[in-house]
């Protein structure tokens, strides 16, 4: 790998050989320091106890949470994020400070809202603004303890609406206007941007200082790098020599078991 960006792993598409709580420490054990999670819990405010388990489970395997995604509802069903619903909205805004709580007792450093589907009933104006609100209130939580809500296109799902670079980075704007936060950014999955068309290179020229995080998986697959077609390594190392410092995010799904699939890192590396 010929740039020198730190790698956090997904420990919702890795690892799930394990039960969730004993992810982190696997991790660690492959040569890691660092995880990141899809929201780790069945509803927006789960008990206290759960949430505690799941802090000691990181805090034991002695690595640092770098990222966690707010409660998106229900993601193998379909859903796809809460800020944009209005039937649900009241959840997400119950979750920012559960989210943030988490996110303060273990330094993590981004909170991916996934925006919210399209949903009948509701106007796309109605679920836009609704959206710009929720997404101020949530950057407003993450500002206290220096934390950075993130956006994030994404594939795969019809009625997700935020598919581009463009598109994301248009929410930003409207909620920095609204809001006058600056703690929001892009979360530039490089799996997502090419299945969707984006030129991803030219994002990466024009809109790395808006990058607050990045995270990878090959086309077509969404596996490992170097199981499929994406000039990943040429792609991060593009991100780094335009300034990007931050974590990149391995969220892909394993081909083999997780830890054989890491057979493109070397061990010093991770």
């Amino acid at each position: 790998m010929s740039h020198q960006l730190r790698y956090t792993v997904n420990c919702s598409l890795l690892f799930t050989e394990l039960p969730l709580l004993e992810r982190p420490a696997a991790a660690k054990r492959a040569g890691f320091s660092a995880v990141e999670f899809w929201w780790p819990f069945v509803e927006a405010v789960p008990p206290d106890r759960q949430v505690d388990a799941f802090v000691t489970a990181v805090t034991d395997a002695g690595v640092q949470l770098t990222g966690l995604n707010f409660f998106a509802g229900d993601m193998p069903g379909g859903d796809r994020g809460l800020v944009s619903w209005p039937k649900r909205s009241g959840e997400f805004r119950d979750n920012i400070d559960v989210t943030v709580g988490i996110g303060e007792r273990l330094g993590a450093e981004g909170f991916n809202a996934l925006y919210g589907n399209r949903v009948d009933g509701a106007t796309e104006q109605e679920q836009d603004d609704l959206a710009i609100e929720n997404l101020g209130l949530a950057a407003q939580a993450a500002a206290r303890i220096g934390a950075t809500v993130l956006l994030e296109p994404v594939s795969g799902a019809p009625r997700y609406p935020l598919t581009r670079a463009a598109d994301a980075l248009g929410v930003i704007d409207r909620v920095q206007a609204a809001y006058d936060v600056p703690n929001l950014g892009l979360l530039a999955d490089l799996y997502h941007l090419a299945v969707n068309g984006d030129d991803v290179d030219q994002v990466i020229a024009a809109h790395t200082d808006r990058v607050a995080h990045v995270q990878i998986a090959d086309d077509p697959g969404r596996n490992e790098p170097g199981t499929g077609t994406l000039p990943l390594d040429a792609q991060l190392g593009a991100l780094e020599g335009c300034g990007y410092t931050g974590w990149v995010g391995l969220e892909y799904k394993p081909s083999t078991t997780t830890d054989a699939s890491f057979g493109w890192l070397p061990y010093e590396r991770r």
